[in-house]
């Protein structure tokens, strides 16, 4: 199954001109008090995004006051389908990361938040008249895999935990709106989310081949939230610019323009000194024992 398709078929160079002036994006939020939709929150560019926050009505005011001055802060029930849809309404885009975010959570909590609770936040998005979700699935969705292959788009769903097959259902729910009910959407896979500094823990090393930033996951977000019309459904990997991936980021790159600023390699420091960038082996077209081309003289 293709893991992206746009209008007119074609998929290369879609990613806008980044010298052409974006409008302005009003966009909701769904979890915005978690880990990522606080630092998109608070990092958001104010003159391309117009954020709507949506919280949770249990949430300690206190611990949420930060918010405020990023964006309107709406409280909101992914099981409420009726104040989803007013919570939609006047938005261009959702970016939605609300959810059950533990891979071990059960089934009871999966379906409820994972499930059903994104299936309410598609619909709602539809008769509001979104234009775009950007959906947060996770590694999970594809971490049945071996550890020893890396992933493409394209590859089928193999989740590794009930919390991985909710963001199955949560990518293929995405798919059928866009192909549809005409609500386009990108679903980010999203790795291992760590500020820069926890690369730079020896203890870090599990992270290795899963890790991405704040910041390169933030700008796959915004370049996601940014992307033509003519992109209806895709799937990025949202990963860092690791020397080892779990899972290519190529489709990211050539679709949307991500450009991942951080390597895990380069900044853990059992890793650095060994430059691995520069060492390991591969074909490399620089060395000329390597160097494909025919190695006898062939008559004309």
């Amino acid at each position: 199954m293709a893991s992206a398709f746009s209008l007119n078929g074609g998929l290369s160079g879609l990613y806008p001109d980044p010298d052409r002036p974006s409008a302005l994006q009003h966009v909701l939020v769904t979890g915005a008090a978690g880990h990522i939709g606080s630092y998109f929150a608070q990092h958001h560019d104010p003159v391309r995004f117009n954020l709507r926050l949506m919280v949770r009505a249990e949430d300690d005011p206190d611990r949420i006051a930060f918010l405020r001055p990023f964006g309107e802060i709406v409280t909101g029930d992914l099981g409420d389908l009726e104040s989803l849809i007013g919570h939609c309404q006047g938005m261009d885009a959702v970016l939605h990361l609300a959810g059950d975010p533990s891979p071990n959570a059960v089934w009871s909590s999966v379906l409820e938040n994972n499930l059903t609770g994104t299936y309410h936040l598609f619909a709602a998005a539809k008769a509001a008249g979104c234009r775009r979700v950007v959906y947060a699935s996770s590694i999970h969705a594809v971490s049945g895999y071996p550890t020893e292959v890396q992933v493409k788009t394209g590859e089928p769903v193999n989740p590794g935990d009930l919390y991985g097959v909710s963001k199955c259902f949560g990518e293929a729910m995405a798919r059928y709106m866009a192909e549809q009910e005409d609500v386009p959407a990108i679903c980010l896979r999203i790795g291992a989310f760590q500020p820069l500094e926890k690369a730079r823990d020896e203890a870090a090393l599990p992270l290795l081949d899963a890790f991405v930033s704040h910041r390169d996951l933030h700008q796959l977000i915004e370049k996601s939230l940014a992307a033509p019309e003519a992109l209806r459904f895709a799937v990025f990997h949202g990963l860092s610019n690791n020397r080892f991936k779990r899972l290519d980021i190529s489709d990211a790159r050539a679709l949307v323009g991500y450009e991942p600023q951080d390597d895990f390699t380069a900044e853990n420091p059992a890793l650095r000194d060994l430059r691995l960038s520069e060492n390991s082996s591969g074909h490399n077209l620089r060395d000329q024992s390597q160097k494909s081309g025919l190695r006898e003289e062939v008559p004309a």
